[in-house]
């Protein structure tokens, strides 16, 4: 058994103490992201592994970060088609092991769309939004999803990751809402009200 001096140990604990911190400071849009809310709180606090070590789906739930890119100066928001999922939805990826999950975002977009991540005022380098979600297809899974907001200009996106997206779009909110949810993610609608509402509010 592992001494609670171990260095591993101290590590983990450090690290699951602020994945607490960054859920906990989330306030919950509506009943279902206080449900995720919860269940992620106990989910990390309760000692299970928590970063996928193995693709697809080993553990069976593991930590993603999504960024959602908003031009603000237009209104609208980019969604990528994922090639894996068969959805239109924010980009993102796995966190590794032990990976703060706004540098997961840093890498992230980098890797994915070639550009640095500017977080947004709305949320800062904290997630916005969590949501719990099963995955569809092979190797199905529940992927923890922690939604930050970050801000970039449209046409500073010249590429994307072609291995990852057969496409990428910019749309506004209400193009988002006009949109039948099977060809989103699940929780894209939630999220698009949320972001509205606290746009409104001037955050």
């Amino acid at each position: 058994m592992a001494s609670t001096d171990d260095p591993l140990t101290i590590a983990d604990d450090q690290s699951r103490s602020h994945l607490l911190d960054l859920v906990g400071a989330i306030e919950p849009w509506d009943e279902l992201e206080r449900t995720h809310l919860d269940t992620a709180t106990r989910w990390i606090a309760g000692g299970a592994p928590i970063y996928r070590v193995r693709k697809p789906d080993v553990p069976a739930m593991h930590l993603v970060s999504y960024f959602v890119v908003l031009d603000g100066t237009h209104g609208r928001l980019l969604l990528v088609a994922h090639r894996k999922a068969g959805l239109w939805l924010p980009a993102g990826g796995h966190i590794e092991p032990d990976e703060d999950p706004w540098a997961a975002v840093v890498r992230e977009c980098q890797e994915e769309l070639g550009i640095e991540a500017v977080a947004s005022p709305i949320a800062g380098e904290r997630p916005f939004f969590l949501t719990v979600t099963r995955t569809r297809g092979h190797g199905t899974h529940t992927d923890v999803s922690l939604w930050y907001v970050i801000n970039a200009d449209a046409r500073a996106i010249t590429s994307y990751d072609e291995g990852e997206f057969d496409a990428i779009r910019w749309v506004t909110d209400d193009q988002i809402l006009g949109e039948s949810a099977e060809v989103l993610d699940p929780h894209m609608h939630r999220f698009t009200h949320k972001l509205r509402h606290a746009r409104a509010k001037g955050h």
